[in-house]
């Protein structure tokens, strides 16, 4: 079993999922933040039982993930 770090986005009319340290696509969403985790979990295990786990180019020195706000003179 490993351990991953998900993001957990919430838009206007949907929760968007994807982990942090995976190279590749992998996302899940749902109507609420719990849809959207367990979508992102089942998402992980369908691309690591499809593609094995040796395609999974995992970066695990992510040790925190931060969300900030910056603004930025255009």
């Amino acid at each position: 079993m490993k351990q991953f770090k998900i993001v957990v986005e919430k838009h206007p009319d949907v929760y968007v999922a994807y982990p942090l340290g995976l190279k590749g696509v992998v996302v899940g969403q749902g109507d609420s933040y719990e849809a959207a985790l367990d979508d992102v979990k089942s998402a992980i295990k369908f691309h690591i039982e499809t593609f094995g786990p040796n395609e999974l180019d995992f970066d695990p020195s992510i040790v925190e993930a931060f969300i900030a706000e910056a603004r930025v003179s255009v």
